[in-house]
């Protein structure tokens, strides 16, 4: 007689837990992160363009023009200055400015010795400030300006670093840029600027509003004395070498 076996009955699966989402915290610092990257790399890809294409003028310049009306500004190529204008900027504003990687630790250190009396700015500094941050003391401002100078101290040459100085600065109420300038003031093309006219301009930059290069006070014209000495030098001793041809 054949014994029937009893089939085990299965076991019953349990029901698949649905896969929590995560907790919205998380999310949004994950969403904050991604923000973060793509805003940082924005930044770099503009930086990179500004390196062959010409730049915005920047928040002060714009803020000038809708407080003044107008300004005079019109943007020209480094091949079309004096190469004395770029190298009396340079012995004016950052006699180092070939050497460095964007800041000059020495300066800096002169800096806070003389209570911050005088500026540790170099002209890699400046540009960052003028084209892409705004003016004043502030933290932020200085924070952010040392994050964006080395980007556009390792993207940018010396020479277009330069060169888009000499063409966001102000030299006057209202006038920016170095062919406004030399009209303005000499009423000369910028490349007919001579080793005097050039020494007087960034005799002026400091302080732009409160100084001129046409009527020059005896400070000024002191002061444009010591840059004219200065660009002499560094054109003898080789730092003008990485922004002139």
């Amino acid at each position: 007689m054949a014994v029937r076996v009893a089939k085990q009955a299965k076991p019953k699966r349990k029901p698949r837990a649905k896969a929590s989402s995560p907790p919205l915290r998380k999310r949004l610092t994950r969403w904050g992160v991604r923000a973060g990257l793509g805003l940082v790399v924005l930044a770099v890809l503009i930086i990179a363009m500004h390196s062959v294409v010409r730049p915005w003028g920047g928040s002060y310049m714009a803020g000038e023009r809708a407080r003044l009306g107008r300004i005079d500004r019109t943007w020209v190529p480094m091949g079309e200055m004096a190469p004395v204008m770029a190298r009396s900027v340079v012995a004016a504003e950052d006699s180092n400015f070939c050497l460095h990687w964007g800041f000059d630790m020495n300066a800096i250190r002169h800096a806070i010795d003389g209570g911050a009396r005088r500026g540790g700015s170099t002209v890699s500094q400046q540009v960052v400030k003028n084209v892409y941050l705004w003016h004043g003391r502030n933290y932020v401002r200085k924070a952010l300006e040392t994050v964006i100078t080395p980007v556009v101290e390792l993207l940018w040459s010396k020479r277009r670093i330069l060169e888009v100085y000499l063409n966001v600065a102000e030299f006057d109420e209202g006038v920016f840029g170095i062919e406004a300038a030399a009209w303005h003031y000499f009423g000369v093309a910028p490349k007919d600027l001579n080793a005097d006219q050039a020494a007087r301009l960034a005799a002026i930059l400091p302080a732009p509003k409160d100084r001129s290069a046409s009527r020059p006070s005896d400070f000024v014209l002191r002061r444009a004395a010591a840059i004219r000495d200065g660009a002499a030098t560094i054109r003898k001793d080789g730092r003008a070498a990485c922004f002139e041809d």
